[in-house]
């Protein structure tokens, strides 16, 4: 990878499509990756899925939530870090109370949704629970990921995203499927 001040230093619109797939074509490489072993993952909870089909309607709306959280705490921090704004533990700490906070909102909205749609506490709980873990860790990881990134001098605008959005989106399911089966079965 690039070190982080030549790319900084670079003007995307000047630069030929060629030279802008060399550098973003191996992250989404790790993402594409990252996306069959998620697939695969997913594939062994295929049991609880079939016994409880209703699981499924909420994996989007789960998924996407810790992603928009992630990516929305990660822009910010990067941008951050550009400016070397903030020190680490007292953006880490804040990112983190903010994440149980929004966790705590969705958790809430999101499994009372459930149960007043679907009648079914078993579902209810997971999903609760489920997106408190999920949005509560998903700013976590979008100022850890980025954090790596810049102490292993690669630039964390091309790398932070596709690879914290698919740890973000495993992680994701593995604690939906757990909480799932701690639950239901």
């Amino acid at each position: 990878m690039q070190e982080i001040h030549h790319i900084e230093s670079q003007d995307d619109t000047k630069e030929p499509v060629s030279h802008l797939i060399w550098f973003r074509l191996p992250w989404l490489v790790v993402g594409l990756f990252g996306g069959v072993v998620t697939s695969i993952i997913v594939s062994k909870y295929e049991t609880i899925l079939q016994e409880h089909v209703r699981l499924a309607f909420f994996i989007p709306v789960i998924v996407y939530l810790s992603d928009a959280v992630g990516t929305q705490t990660e822009t910010i921090y990067i941008r951050n870090l550009k400016g070397k704004v903030s020190k680490f533990s007292k953006y880490f700490v804040k990112e983190t109370l903010f994440g149980m906070s929004l966790g705590s909102i969705f958790g809430i909205i999101l499994g009372a949704f459930s149960y007043w749609w679907l009648q079914d506490w078993e579902v209810s709980a997971t999903v609760a629970i489920a997106t408190f873990v999920n949005v509560t860790i998903a700013p976590i990881l979008a100022v850890l990921i980025p954090t790596i990134l810049v102490r292993e001098h690669s630039d964390p605008a091309l790398g932070a995203g596709p690879f914290a959005t698919i740890l973000q989106d495993l992680l994701t399911l593995l604690i939906y499927f757990a909480v799932a089966s701690a639950i239901i079965l």
